[in-house]
């Protein structure tokens, strides 16, 4: 592994983990940092490759951090259903995430009364 490799590998490994703690923890401003850091390292990454691509060991550990970056997708997809269900019986919804015939999203809301007085 060069020098030139292993500080952006030490960076999107920190990133990773730093990342997996922001979504255990509910941390959005740490989720958000993190994420960013992660695709800085990865562009780092990609441009010390160009041309020369990674040495064996290099792409073992590349392997072992897309595991590892994939974990935290099962996380963020977990955490984003349970909010999405919140939301729910909470009586908002997510927009449609399509357009009508008139070029419009459209947001459906039901209102859902918490208590009756």
């Amino acid at each position: 592994m060069t020098a030139m490799t292993a500080a952006p590998l030490q960076r999107l490994s920190a990133a990773l983990e730093e990342e997996r703690r922001a979504i255990l923890e509910h941390d959005v401003e740490a989720l958000v940092r993190s994420t960013e850091d992660k695709l800085d390292a990865l562009r780092t990454l990609e441009s010390a490759a160009a041309g020369y691509g990674f040495p064996g060991e290099l792409q073992e550990r590349l392997a072992e951090l897309a595991e590892f970056n994939h974990a935290n997708g099962i996380l963020l997809a977990r955490r984003r259903r349970e909010v999405n269900w919140a939301l729910r019986h909470l009586g908002r919804s997510e927009s449609a995430g399509a357009y009508d015939a008139q070029g419009q999203t459209s947001t459906v809301t039901k209102v859902r009364p918490l208590a009756v007085a």
